[in-house]
C-alpha cells in the first residue's frame, strides 16, 4: 500500500527473534491474536511507494511481508507502537484484559474458625 499523508497507521518497532535486531514495521492494522493473550497481529502493511529514492531496509521488508496475511507478534519482543495520522483513534483490542483486578494473597487464605 502506498502511503498517504492522510491516512493513519501504526509504527510498530520490536526485536527480530532470530538475529535479534531491532526492526520496524508500518501496518494499518493492530488487533488480538487468536494465538492468544500474549500474541498481537499486524495486518495491512505500509509501504512508502511514493519516493523515487528507494530505501534497502524497506525495499526487504517490502519482500519479507510479500503475501503475509497477518504477522502475529509477541507481546514480550515489542518496543513500542506508535498511532500517526491526522484520523487516529487509538489501539482498541477486543480482549484486553488491562483492567484485571487481582486480589492479594491474603483474600485467599483460608479464616480459622
Amino acid at each position: 500500500m502506498a502511503l498517504n499523508g492522510k491516512d493513519t497507521f501504526y509504527i510498530i518497532t520490536y526485536r527480530e527473534p532470530k538475529e535479534a535486531k531491532i526492526v520496524t514495521l508500518k501496518a494499518r492494522t493492530v488487533t488480538d491474536s487468536s494465538l492468544g493473550l500474549s500474541f498481537i497481529a499486524v495486518s495491512d502493511f505500509v509501504f512508502d511507494t511514493s519516493t523515487l529514492v528507494v530505501n534497502p531496509a524497506e525495499e526487504e521488508q517490502k519482500r519479507r511481508f510479500d503475501g503475509v496475511k497477518s504477522f502475529h507478534l509477541s507481546i514480550y519482543s515489542i518496543i513500542s507502537i506508535e498511532e500517526v495520522g491526522t484520523e487516529h483513534q487509538g489501539l482498541k483490542f477486543n480482549k484486553d484484559k488491562a483492567n484485571l483486578v487481582v486480589l492479594s494473597s491474603e483474600h485467599h487464605q483460608p479464616k480459622d474458625k
